[in-house]
């Protein structure tokens, strides 16, 4: 048996284990990808982010590729359990956690958020969903001629709305949005761009969209995220003996 058909028959039954049998960071079946970098067993899509990652780079295919025995070890020492105890220790309720059906800006900002920026190990400070507050500019589709304008955006925790301004010292916003009629969603395909994203909401008994998107895709998903965690307080004082999880 060669030192290569030994590694992939080591890996496979480590596949086996629990956890390990779907991709950590999508939930994909059957990975077939690993990060020997972080011990963690991933999915073709998935690895394409990985690969990209700061000191975290090193993803091999689990029969194709060479392994070495440390790194085998590597991987029977963790895995997809173990990495998740540690990186998603802190995730917030709020905080939306891609599928495989997901788009791929929503699975890159998550797997950033845990890998680069840790942004959910035990014992991390507050996340900059939190602040209660967000001020911005975004790129919002015209409602007549399709095109995309930048608008200033600005989300008040306290308020419970999302405004956007025409101009960023316009002193009268053009809409102000309740946020708790919002309801966010990635639509890269419909707005044509790959951090497109759809606001859609309710207005004088009506149903209205905002598209818009943003060339940094941290950005966007932050955005995104952002109303979420202010949806969520929304709840928490509408509802105060609910659980965070209810």
């Amino acid at each position: 048996m060669t030192l290569n058909e030994r590694a992939a028959r080591a890996l496979k039954e480590i596949l086996r284990r629990p956890g390990n049998d779907t991709c950590a960071d999508c939930g994909a079946a059957d990975p077939e990808w690993g990060s020997s970098s972080l011990g963690v067993f991933i999915c073709l899509t998935c690895s394409g982010i990985h690969r990209n990652l700061v000191d975290h780079a090193k993803v091999k295919h689990l029969r194709l590729s060479r392994w070495e025995d440390t790194e085998v070890q590597f991987m029977a020492e963790n895995g997809n359990e173990a990495a998740k105890s540690k990186y998603e220790a802190q995730v917030p309720v709020y905080y939306y956690k891609p599928t495989h059906e997901d788009c791929q800006v929503l699975k890159e900002q998550w797997i950033r958020a845990k890998y680069e920026r840790l942004e959910f190990i035990q014992g991390k400070k507050p996340l900059v969903y939190e602040e209660g507050t967000r001020d911005g500019m975004l790129m919002k589709r015209g409602r007549d001629n399709g095109q995309f304008l930048s608008r200033r955006f600005v989300l008040s925790e306290r308020e419970g709305t999302l405004k956007y301004f025409t101009k960023y010292d316009a002193k009268e916003p053009k809409a102000i949005i309740k946020v708790d009629t919002i309801n966010a969603s990635f639509q890269p395909e419909k707005i044509n761009n790959p951090n497109g994203l759809q606001i859609t909401y309710l207005k004088d008994f009506s149903t209205r969209n905002i598209f818009l998107y943003h060339d940094s895709s941290k950005e966007i998903v932050d955005w995104f995220n952002s109303i979420r965690a202010v949806q969520l307080h929304y709840l928490k004082v509408a509802f105060p003996g609910a659980s965070d999880i209810e």
